[in-house]
Order: structure tokens, then C-alpha cells, then sequence
């Protein structure tokens, strides 16, 4: 039977063993698909070699992803509404999983692009809907718990994805990473439609807004296919470029007029009249586009100018998860005990600390030296990720949760798209600049360098190969330069980004409750 607001169930909290497994069922469906985001990172040059294409055609791979469940990831409170929350969330779990297997299978770049293209669009609504389910789920004063075991999986899957993702593709083959989400998937999908199949939301029946969803699709199709692949063309140097930020600005500006007079919206965008929310979801945004550019260019850095391998890479990222892992509970456990706007603040003066830690490093810094700060940045992970989230979602009805998720869950990851594409660019392009500067210093008549050459000579070195040999140190040097540009600049932003959250208005109770408007 059709679950109708006259016949839907009422809400109440799961307890004991059921509240365990729905919490490990939904945490590892949301680990998964963010993981994803990240797994095929590293195992993009493999990819490539095994279907026959270049490197830069197989980072398709990602870029069809990430379109996709950009373009779904602001729908996900209409279609939740539309046909119920536990029915998507479900759906959605088991369409991931289809097309993981897919993608494992595919045999060329088009059909791998498809179904990436595809489990993009079918795992959209997972992340937004598994917060959804778990704040439904749980008693009012253990939401706290609640945002930190989602926070925690949305925040270490992308730092454990490369490491998980070099591994599998070392020593199996790159099929296994898309493989690997099968059990899970499934596992996932039967534990949370047995618990709460009987739970489902009330479901609408409104039309469908044709328009916006269109203006949706071209809009955030054209600005995510554009930060992805802008640095490989230019910028808007490429008349490709250009055209897609035209068309995106175009769409987006008409989508947001459009949504604001339809009747019945595909996106709710009266959740912007709520201060917190739209405090929130700007401080969310930007925190995360600055954290997101170290994650960038960190490993980017460590694998292209310190010739570390992929995993070496990974596994100098991963102590920032460590602290995150361990204090993710704690805080959520006594977030009513402090203003959580203080929990935010220390965050960013963590993450600006580390990050001007970052930009002293030079190119000889030991493995050893550079996985000090990260270990260190671990302390802000969860005073971020964790508290930002009860404040978007403080003051809104339990009926909101779904599209206020979706619609925050799509500005991160807008912001790490745009940060990925800013970063990188700034970073390469910093590079160049000090490379110039670095080689005004290198001739003859300057002792250092002259020394050097002479010394090459010695080596029995040809003159071009003494050129040669003395660009890659300026090249490495100008790289490891810029990268301290990087993150100097992120340190900056992090401060800059302080009296933003001090704009939202206590008090932030649970989410649900309807308190703090």
C-alpha cells in the first residue's frame, strides 16, 4: 500500500541493537559514496593504460561523477518528498551498487564514463538522505551522536580514498575499486529498508517543475564540466570554457528567479530566509573550500615535485583523520554544552595555524615533519564539520531536513570543485612565476650557481645536460614555493572566514524541533 500523509507512520527514535545498525549501515552506505569521489583518483593512469586512452581522457572518470551528483544532490528533497525518504535512500544505495558493477565491468572509456555517469546520478540523494534518516531516528538529546558518526564518514572517506584506492589498484586491479561496494551496498540497502521500511515518510504528490529541473540540469552541468576540466584548456582562453560559464550563469540565474515564483519548486530556496541556515551553508562553502585546496594540492605536491608514489602520498595525508576519528564522538556528545559557534571558531584558528604551518616547509621537509601538522589539523576536523552542521540545521521542521541536507551537501561539494579547480590552477601557475624568478639567479656570473655547473662538469655532465639537471631543482623549488603560496593563502581565508559565523543566532537545538528561528 502507498504510504500517504493520512496512513504514514508516526516518527519515533530506534533504540539499542536497531539504532546500532541502522547508524553502521547508513555510515558505511554514506563512507562509500564519498569514498568514491576520491578512490579513482589514483588509479586514473591504470584506467587509462587498460582501455587505451590518455591520462587526461580518463580523468572522465571522475568529472562524469561528480556532475552527476552535483546536478541530483539539490533534488534530493523533492524526490524525497515525492516518493518518501527510507524508499529513496534505498533505491538510491541499490542503484549506486548496480552501477559500481558496471563500471568494474566496463570494457571501454565511453561505457566506464556512462556508468559513472550513471552511479553519480543514482547515489545523489544518498549522502543528504542517510543525515535525514539517522536525525530521525535517534532520540532529540543524542542528535549530537548522530551528526558526528555522519560528519565522521563524510570526512575521512575522501582522506582514506587515495590510500584505499592505491592499495586495491596495486595489488589487484582497478575493477576491485568499484567491486568493493557491492557487499556493502546490498548489506546497507536490506538493514535500513528492514528497520525502517514501516517508518516511511509522508509522500506528495506534487507536478513536476519542468523548467527548473531543466535550468538545474544545464546550469550545474556546464559549471561542474567547467571547474573540472578548465585548467586542462586554459580557462576562458577555450572558447569551450567561456561558453560553459556563460550557459552556466545564465541557467543558475534564471533557476534561482524561476524557484522563487514556482509553485511547486524543485528546489527549496526559502530555506535562505533562515539565518542560520544561510549562515551555515556560507560558512560550510567556504571552510570548505580552503580545506579542500590543501587536500588538493598537498598530495599533488608530495607526488609530482617530491616524487613520492600514490600511496606514500595517501599515507602522509592520513593522520589528519586520526584525531578526527577519535574526537568526533566526544564533541558530538557534548555539543549542548558549549556555544557552538566557539567549537567553529577554534576550528578555523586550527586550521589557519596549520596551515601557515604548512607554507614554511621547503623541498628537503622529511616524511616525518609533514605528517606533524596534519596530525595536528585532525583537532579541527570535527570542531568544523560537526557543529556547522547542528547550525544549518537548527530552527528547521523535520519535513525540511531532507531538502536543507541536500541543498548544503551540494554547496560542499560545489566548493570543493571550485576550490580543486582554483587551487591547482593558482598552484601551477605560482609555479611558472617562481620558476622565472628562480632562474634570473641562475648564470655564470652569480658564484653559487656557477660553482654548481662547475662541479657538474666534473661529473662529466654535458653542457645541456648540466642546464637540464639544474631546471628540475629550480622546477622543484618554484613548485615547493608556490605550495607554500597555497597555503598561506588558505591560513588567510581561514581568518578572514572567523566574524562570518558569528552571524548566526542561538539558540541551535536539535534539528527537527523547530527551535532557533
Amino acid at each position: 500500500m502507498a504510504v500517504t500523509p493520512d496512513n504514514a507512520a508516526p516518527r519515533k527514535p530506534l533504540h539499542g541493537t536497531p539504532l546500532v545498525l541502522l547508524t553502521v549501515a547508513v555510515a558505511f552506505s554514506t563512507f562509500m559514496e564519498v569514498l568514491d569521489m576520491t578512490i579513482v583518483n589514483v588509479a586514473v593512469p591504470h584506467i587509462a593504460g587498460s582501455l587505451a586512452v590518455s591520462p587526461n581522457e580518463g580523468t572522465w572518470t571522475i568529472s562524469s561523477y561528480s556532475l552527476a551528483s552535483a546536478v541530483m544532490q539539490p533534488l534530493t528533497g523533492w524526490i524525497a518528498r515525492r516518493f518518501g525518504e527510507v524508499r529513496t535512500f534505498v533505491t538510491s544505495v541499490l542503484l549506486f551498487v548496480l552501477f559500481s558493477m558496471l563500471c568494474g565491468m566496463a570494457t571501454t572509456m565511453p561505457m566506464l564514463v556512462f556508468a559513472r555517469l550513471m552511479q553519480g546520478a543514482g547515489s545523489g540523494p544518498m549522502v543528504a538522505l542517510s543525515l535525514t534518516l539517522l536525525l530521525s531516528s535517534y532520540p532529540k538529546e543524542r542528535t549530537g551522536i548522530a551528526l558526528a558518526m555522519w560528519s565522521m564518514t563524510v570526512v575521512i572517506a575522501p582522506i582514506f580514498g587515495p590510500i584505499l584506492g592505491g592499495w586495491i589498484t596495486d595489488n589487484f586491479s582497478w575493477p576491485w575499486i568499484f567491486y568493493i561496494n557491492a557487499p556493502v551496498g546490498v548489506l546497507a540497502a536490506v538493514i535500513t529498508w528492514s528497520l525502517l521500511h514501516k517508518r516511511e515518510t509522508k509522500t506528495v504528490k506534487t507536478p513536476i517543475d519542468t523548467v527548473g529541473l531543466v535550468l538545474l540540469i544545464v546550469g550545474v552541468g556546464c559549471l561542474q564540466f567547467m571547474l573540472d576540466n578548465g585548467n586542462d584548456h586554459d580557462w576562458f582562453n577555450s572558447t569551450l570554457i567561456l561558453s560553459l560559464g556563460l550557459i552556466a550563469l545564465v541557467c543558475l540565474t534564471f533557476l534561482v528567479v524561476w524557484e522563487i515564483h514556482a509553485k511547486h519548486p524543485v528546489i527549496d530556496l526559502s530555506l535562505f530566509k533562515k539565518r542560520n541556515f544561510t549562515v551555515g551553508v556560507i560558512s560550510l562553502s567556504l571552510g570548505m573550500f580552503a580545506f579542500f585546496g590543501i587536500n588538493v594540492v598537498y598530495p599533488l605536491w608530495l607526488q609530482t615535485t617530491l616524487n613520492y608514489t600514490a600511496t606514500w602520498a595517501g599515507l602522509a595525508a592520513a593522520p589528519g583523520g586520526v584525531l578526527a576519528f577519535v574526537l568526533s564522538p566526544i564533541v558530538g556528545r557534548n555539543m549542548h554544552k558549549i556555544d557552538l559557534r566557539i567549537l567553529v571558531t577554534m576550528a578555523f584558528l586550527i586550521f589557519a595555524g596549520t596551515s601557515y604551518w604548512f607554507s614554511t616547509f621547503d623541498s628537503a621537509a622529511s616524511f616525518a615533519a609533514l605528517i606533524v601538522p596534519r596530525f595536528v589539523m585532525g583537532l579541527a576536523i570535527p570542531c568544523f564539520f560537526i557543529p556547522l552542521n547542528q547550525i544549518y540545521l537548527s530552527g528547521l521542521q523535520a519535513h525540511e531536513i531532507a531538502s536543507a541536507s541536500g541543498l548544503s551537501n551540494f554547496f560542499r561539494t560545489l566548493g570543493s570543485s571550485v576550490s580543486t579547480a582554483v587551487m591547482v590552477t593558482l598552484w601551477q601557475h605560482r609555479g611558472i612565476y617562481h620558476h622565472a624568478s628562480l632562474t634570473e639567479y641562475v648564470n655564470n656570473s652569480t658564484p653559487a650557481p656557477g660553482d654548481f655547473l662547475h662541479k657538474l662538469s666534473h661529473l662529466g655532465l654535458s653542457a645541456t645536460q648540466q642546464l637540464g639537471y639544474i631546471n628540475q631543482i629550480v622546477d622543484r623549488e618554484g613548485y615547493t614555493l608556490a605550495v607554500n603560496d597555497v597555503f598561506y593563502g588558505c591560513a588567510i581565508l581561514f581568518v578572514l572566514l572567523l566574524p562570518v559565523l558569528w552571524f548566526s543566532r542561538p539558540p541551535f537545538g536539535s534539528a527537527g524541533g523547530g527551535m532557533g528561528h
